[in-house]
């Protein structure tokens, strides 16, 4: 496990950011004491969403686009 001083950190974010989402564990610390530690909240998808899944499941009636005489 390797500590990254604060201003090391601080000067290097974006790329202990990237580090982070590609899986790597960061700790940033102060005098070699860990202090926090840098994670990802939410991985990103790595599969594309695909459509369809209501497919069946949802009828809609064929007079849905008609309006009565009415309105």
């Amino acid at each position: 496990m390797d500590i990254i001083n604060i201003a090391e950190a601080k000067s290097h974010l974006s790329k202990l950011i990237d580090m982070a989402l590609k899986g790597k564990e960061i700790i940033i610390g102060k005098r070699n004491v860990p202090l926090v530690r840098l994670s990802v909240i939410n991985p990103p998808q790595k599969e594309k969403r695909k459509g369809g899944q209501l497919k069946g499941k949802i009828n809609i009636s064929n007079d849905f686009d008609s309006l009565p005489d009415g309105v």
